[in-house]
């Protein structure tokens, strides 16, 4: 007997090892118009593990691409559609940017300091007033889940002055923040074999 794991990886594994031995039979057929059929077979049966997905736009085009691909484009045989560039299929993605610099407050984060950046960058508003109600309010609950303690607004505002490099000012009776407390740890009670079990009692 021999296992799937002994076997070579399928290049699409939801269509089955049963389609792709007979995609490898398909490319040992010498006959071109018995190769055709065959394609033309497989293209069938492939179509009809997905009838949900019959009436999505180019799903045929997708079946004869899989097929190809399926065969390593190694099935030589008249596709209905143009095939996709094998090179395009797996593309490597680019590299991320690893955001530079430190961070002015770690307990408050990058995205802190990139709302601050585009808040200073908004016109004085209501837009932006509500984007530093916002920040702030977020700032505050950042503040307390790192302090574990309630913090006065006084703080925030200070730190948003100097996020903004003196640029933003606000008022504690503006913001009104109001009080925030840290959310406390869920606890479970264990129920053992050694829990006591209680009575009913006999009136």
């Amino acid at each position: 007997m021999k296992y799937n794991t002994q076997e070579k990886a399928l290049p699409m594994p939801e269509y089955g090892r049963a389609v792709q031995k007979m995609v490898d039979h398909a490319i040992t057929i010498e006959d071109r118009a018995e190769r055709q059929r065959c394609a033309n077979t497989i293209i069938a049966v492939m179509g009809n593990m997905f009838p949900q997905l019959r009436d999505v736009p180019e799903f045929n085009h997708k079946l004869w691409d899989h097929l190809a691909v399926m065969a390593d484009f190694k099935l030589d045989i008249d596709y209905p559609y143009e095939l996709a560039d094998p090179t395009t299929l797996h593309p490597t993605p680019e590299r991320l940017a690893y955001p530079k610099g430190g961070i002015r407050y770690r307990h408050y984060g990058r995205c802190i300091e990139e709302m601050m950046k585009k808040a200073c960058d908004m016109p004085e508003g209501e837009e932006r007033d509500e984007l530093l109600r916002l920040i702030a309010a977020q700032m505050k609950k950042e503040y307390i889940l790192w302090n574990k303690d309630n913090v006065e607004d006084s703080k925030i505002v200070e730190d948003i002055r100097e996020y903004s490099n003196g640029q933003i000012i606000l008022s504690e009776e503006k913001l009104n923040l109001g009080i925030y407390r840290a959310p406390a740890q869920q606890q479970f009670k264990h129920n053992g074999k050694n829990q006591k079990k209680k009575k009913n009692k006999k009136y």
